[in-house]
């Protein structure tokens, strides 16, 4: 699967049975490829698909589609496989190269790989449903479970802010995922290309309007020109705990915590960027 690691896709099939198994999930693979209705998915997930697990075949789960429909950006597919099981659409596969138990969020890390924002923001809209209140902060700050899979040890905010992903990085962050990564982002922003730089810059910026204090940064300081120049001397002095947050920055902290079309809906010289 397009998930995991290079190295695990060339394991071969032990059993004409395990291999049939196989060829019925790549044909709904493909079915959600091509964008087929859901109601044609859904029959051929519930009575022709299955998965080869200890030695048996079973039914193919709606979690496990709802990979499928987040590789393909099947909307239509993951919105139904979401209002049909809700969260049980969400929970992580057991591991068929190690036979480990599902852990961790590999549906939101897939979606930020992806890039996939309107899917992404229906999950989140999904995990309001769940009974406990810390449940949703729970998962939303999950890491990646098998060590051979790709993303494994991320949470999606540092996925995010590692791909320039800022449009999935706001949408993470008002949900109440925690604002991890700044030292990646303030990597990213002296790496990344001149394409990259916009994206690069928001994720920074995003990470700053929910960081409650910064964490020690004490390599700013060992070149000061170079970061005053790049963060601008507002940001670099209360970065470095020298002066209080910009005002900009404290307004637009309470309305991002609105939701995140109220950053995005801003005049230019209003978004985050505009404090330095």
């Amino acid at each position: 699967m397009p998930w995991l690691l290079s190295s695990q896709l060339d394991c071969m099939s032990s059993s004409p049975s395990q291999r049939e198994c196989e060829r019925t999930a790549f044909s709904l693979y493909c079915a959600v490829r091509e964008r087929l209705p859901v109601w044609l998915l859904e029959d051929m997930r519930t009575m022709e698909v299955f998965c080869w697990e200890d030695g048996h075949p079973r039914a193919f789960m709606p979690s496990e589609a709802m990979l499928y429909a987040l590789v393909h950006n099947h909307q239509d597919y993951a919105r139904y496989l979401l209002n049909r099981y809700s969260v049980s659409a969400l929970k992580a596969p057991r591991c068929s190269f190690c036979c480990c138990r599902g852990s961790g969020a590999p549906h939101l890390n897939l979606a930020v790989r992806y890039n996939r924002v309107s899917i992404l923001g229906m999950v989140v809209e999904a995990l309001k449903d769940c009974d406990a209140q810390s449940k949703p902060l729970e998962y939303l700050d999950s890491c990646g479970g098998c060590a051979h899979v790709a993303d494994a040890g991320k949470t999606a905010v540092q996925l995010a802010v590692e791909l320039s992903h800022s449009d999935c990085l706001l949408l993470l962050l008002v949900q109440g995922a925690r604002p991890d990564g700044l030292e990646v982002a303030l990597q990213r922003l002296v790496s990344c290309d001149a394409s990259e730089r916009r994206h690069a810059q928001r994720c920074f910026d995003f990470l700053l309007l929910f960081l409650p204090k910064p964490p020690p940064l004490h390599h700013l300081q060992d070149e000061p020109q170079r970061w005053q120049s790049l963060l601008g001397n507002e940001v670099f002095s209360w970065l470095c705990g020298l002066a209080p947050p910009p005002l900009l920055l404290q307004a637009l902290r309470c309305l991002a915590r609105f939701g995140p079309d109220r950053i995005s809906t801003l005049p230019d010289f209003l978004q985050p960027h505009s404090w330095q």
